[in-house]
């Protein structure tokens, strides 16, 4: 039950964060249960349930993957496509490549996600 900060432009996510109520997450899709830098989790916003990927998290990370000040969000759909069109927060590089592997494993397209990414750190 973190809390997360949706740092994409998607309408459900706008409306969450201006009233004050930010998105739950519910379950990390993940053997440890505990979300990392690009793991996909499903949480409670709006009294909906929708799907996201994280870009960023406050806990301690490995080496190389920097850490952030809030656990950040990216809402997608189910096939893996962002809900919004931009996303205002730098995301690390590493994310190219855990996200391009997860696609190649999963079949979800998760490369939409780097291309609306503007910066990267």
């Amino acid at each position: 039950m973190a809390r997360l900060r949706v740092v994409d432009n998607s309408e459900i996510g706008k409306r969450a964060m201006a009233e004050g109520r930010p998105p739950k997450c519910i379950h990390v899709y993940n053997k440890q249960s505990v979300g990392r830098i690009g793991d996909k989790v499903l949480v409670a916003i709006k009294g909906q349930k929708k799907k996201g990927i994280l870009v960023g998290c406050k806990q301690f990370q490995k080496p190389k993957i920097p850490k952030f000040d809030s656990n950040n969000l990216v809402l997608i759909d189910d096939n893996g496509t962002p809900l919004g069109t931009r996303i205002h927060v730098p995301i690390p590089t590493i994310l190219r490549t855990i996200l391009k592997e997860k696609t190649q494993a999963k079949g979800a397209d998760y490369t939409k996600l780097l291309g609306i990414a503007s910066r990267f750190v």
